[in-house]
Parts: C-alpha cells; structure tokens; sequence
C-alpha cells in the first residue's frame, strides 16, 4: 500500500516448482514437500531482495562458513557439462570468502548465497542483494579460461555490494519505499567503489593474478583517457544521469560518456588507497577504512545511510587529508585526461605496445568484438559490423560511423585476422588502409589515415617509485 513502510509488512512466501528442478535462495526455509518450498515469513524489503535460482541442470557448492555465515554458490546452467567447475575455481571462491572477511571485519547477513546463471540465452550481468547476489554469464564460463578470466571480477563484485550498498548505502538511495525516486550522486561510492574492490578482491583471491589486475587497470585507465566526452561531461554528471545511460546505445559512447563512475571509481578510489599509505607511511590503507566505515556488529542485514560529509569524516579519521577538495575536484573536472595518479603513485605507467596481453583477448571473446579503439579507432563485431567508432579518431575521420558493416580490408573479404594484420602492416610500410562499408544500401571504401600499426594499453613498472599497486592487489594475511 501507498505509503506504508515495506519493513512492516510480512509475507509467507511459497514456490512450486517442476518435478526434478532444483534451487537456490538466500530467503530461509519453513519446510519442504516434494517440488513446493514454503519459506519463514519475511518483509516485503527482505522478500523483494531475496531471489530464487532454479533449473533442471543445478548444483550446489558449499563454499563453508566464515564468522557464523554459511556461503554457498548455486550453479544453474543450459547444460550438466557446465555445471563442470574445477576444484582451483572453487578454492577461489572460498578464498574470497575469507578475504571479504579479512576487509570488512564483520558480515552483515545470516549467510550468503551466490547465484550463478550460465546461459547462452540470459542477458549477463550481476544484481547485488544483501544476502544473495543474481549472477550471470556464459554456459561455458567455467569451462573456458578466457570467459573465466573476463568475468573473474563478477562475484567479488557483486559481493561487496552486500557492505558497500546494501548495509552502507548513500541517503539519496535509501529511500524507504519502493514509490520513491532515488538519488544517484554518490554512485561513484556505491559502484565505483565496488568496482575498486571487486577487482582487487579478484586478484587477493586468486580468481585474476596479479599481472591479470594489473592488465585490468591498463584497460580501464587508456579507455578513460582517451575519452573525448571527458571535456563536456563531469564524473559527476555520469552519477546523476544513470537512469539515461544504463539504456544509451553503443554509438558514440567515448563522446557521450556511459556509466564511467563504475570504471573511473576505480582509478579514485586506487589513488586514494595510494594516499593513504603513502602519507602515514606504510601504517594504514583503504583496508583500514573499509574495516571502520562497513565492519561494526554483524549478524541480520541491516541498512545504515550515509551522506558525503560521513564518507570524508571515516577518511579523515583513517588518515587526514583534505578528502573534501581531493573527490570534488576529480568529480567535477572537465580535464581532457583521466586521473592515473593511483597508478603513477603506485609505482607504474600507462603505456602501449602492439602486443594484446590476456587480458584484452579475453574481454573481446566476452564482448564478441575486434577492439581497436586505440589504433583506428574502431570496434567491430565478428561479423563485421561496427558498433562504435572513435570520436574524432582515424576511422572518423575518414568518414566512417557506427552501424555500417565492414565488408572488405584492401580489397580482401574482412575476417578478423585480415583486419587485425592490415591495421599491424600500417607502421611497417607506407601502405594505406582502405576499408569497404555497406551502410543500408550503399557500399563506399574509405580511406582510413593512419599509420601506428597495432596499440594496445599496459602497464609498465617505474622503478623510481615504490610498488604499492602490487601491494594493494596481494591477498590479506588473517591475524
């Protein structure tokens, strides 16, 4: 009912489902009989964030418990064969495990239950929920390691929402009901934050090595760079228009920006770790802070909001700073580059070589695209479609634009080794690129200037400073 507070209202749930079928849920159990579940009675809050995975090709990993929690991963796939994970993937997910407890301190949930969709015919993405988390990929994620390495910081991801969103979660979205428009300027805390440790979780438990998360930031921080939306559109901005660029279409994406507070997060909150341990000298980290702001009492969810001026006082209380002027500034900026001084202060440098490092090969098996933002400026699916062009890039400059298909490469069919090897032979001879495009109708060639061959982005050591990027990313020892 309108108005009404969604804590107060109880339910007694119940679930049929088909004979043979099996499921997975975070919401406790009253009882069982043959294919129906009756679940205790719950909240409407706890019963809207608790769903329900099921299938005929099901398992259950238990992945043990860790301060009075039991955590599991429920495995629902198309097939049996990709229920087929190996016993090193699920040491790492008990890893991260043990590593969010490391961080955080306490857990704020009765157990925790991860839900794991691999199918062909979903859409992928991870929905974060206080004791569960939706998460989805491919059928044969645990099967392939390339589709593996891609999504590795998909439940470590996830999993952190249950500290940072569900039990610390920002005033504008806590809104009580589910009537209420919500606020998203502080999503640069509530994903970009998570995006940080998600992918530092990744690599502290084994999912990523460390030249994985380092691969990771490499890509993160040359996409941000390179932005040309950068110098209209403020972080901040991205936080507030949300609801808009969830939806927006691929075409033109580095000129309008997409949701950047998810990746661009990553590189603050990187600089403010790196901050931190430099100005107290080793003693204290965004661990620290983590440990304080998200720990206190475990036990039942429970929601604590906060604002912008609690976030600063908790930063301030680890290590002083200005933290205020440190966030408004990088929030609020229209600097054509992206902020890297968590990687520069880490001990590293943004560089490119010709040489696509695992990493990239295995977020382009995932996207099921030829990525060559950096060289001609252009991303092209397998079958030669292109779904975004650089702005202002080689390829827009000669004229090219998103949704033509590319059909031939100097007069040869396109494969995506055709395309890949022209592109390299450019910093090797004097040689131009012509590219054949059909746009509806029409097929014109285009005469792409450029002359780089391959680039791909990476990180290079800087000896001159101390490595705390490989610090940061190496597992928490428990005491």
């Amino acid at each position: 009912p309108q108005g009404c507070d969604p804590d107060r209202i109880q339910y007694r749930a119940t679930l049929k489902i088909p004979s043979g079928w099996r499921y997975g849920t975070a919401l406790p159990v009253a009882r069982e009989a043959g294919n129906e579940i009756e679940f205790q009675p719950a909240s409407l809050t706890t019963l809207v964030d608790s769903p329900v995975s099921s299938g005929a090709h099901y398992r259950t990993v238990d992945l043990g418990s860790d301060n009075g929690a039991a955590h599991y991963i429920h495995i629902a796939a198309d097939s049996e064969r990709a229920l087929d994970v190996d016993p090193d993937t699920v040491g790492h997910w008990k890893n991260l495990v043990a590593q969010t407890g490391d961080l955080f301190g306490s857990r704020h949930y009765r157990s925790y239950h991860f839900l794991l969709t691999l199918s062909d015919h979903t859409i992928h993405i991870g929905i974060e929920h206080h004791e569960s988390s939706d998460d989805r990929d491919y059928e044969r994620t645990l099967l392939d390691p390339g589709l593996l390495k891609a999504g590795g910081s998909l439940l470590p991801h996830e999993m952190t929402h249950s500290w940072n969103g569900k039990y610390r979660r920002p005033e504008g979205l806590a809104t009580g009901g589910f009537d209420k428009p919500m606020k998203g300027d502080l999503l640069w805390v509530y994903e970009g934050l998570t995006n940080y440790l998600g992918e530092v979780l990744a690599a502290r438990s084994g999912l990523w090595s460390q030249a994985d998360y380092r691969d990771s930031l490499a890509i993160t921080a040359a996409q941000l760079d390179r932005e040309s939306g950068r110098t209209w559109r403020p972080l901040e901005d991205t936080a507030v228009a949300a609801q808009l660029l969830y939806e927006a279409p691929d075409e033109y994406t580095e000129y309008r920006r997409s949701v950047d507070y998810y990746p661009e997060g990553s590189l603050i909150w990187l600089e403010a770790d790196v901050l931190i341990r430099r100005l107290s000298g080793g003693a204290k980290s965004l661990n620290d802070f983590c440990r304080s702001f998200y720990g206190g009492p475990g036990g039942a969810p429970a929601l604590k909001p906060y604002n912008f001026d609690d976030l600063v006082a908790a930063l301030n209380a680890v290590q002083p700073y200005d933290w205020a002027g440190f966030f408004q500034t990088r929030l609020r900026s229209t600097e054509p580059h992206a902020p890297l001084g968590g990687i520069n202060g880490g001990g590293w440098k943004l560089v490119y070589s010709s040489t696509r490092q695992d990493m990239w090969n295995a977020m382009e098996q995932w996207r099921k695209l030829i990525d060559l933002s950096f060289s001609i400026g252009l991303k092209v699916k397998e079958d030669g479609t292109i779904t975004d062009v650089a702005w202002n890039g080689p390829s827009a400059r000669a004229g090219i634009a998103p949704g033509a298909k590319l059909i031939a490469v100097n007069s040869r069919q396109f494969t995506p080794t055709i395309l890949r090897e022209a592109v390299q032979e450019t910093a090797a001879s004097s040689t131009s690129l012509d590219l054949l495009v059909k746009a509806g109708e029409y097929y014109k060639t285009y005469r792409v200037d450029y002359r780089g061959g391959e680039r791909y982005p990476h990180l290079e050591r800087d000896e001159t400073v101390p490595d705390l990027v490989s610090l940061i990313s190496a597992p928490l020892v428990r005491k």
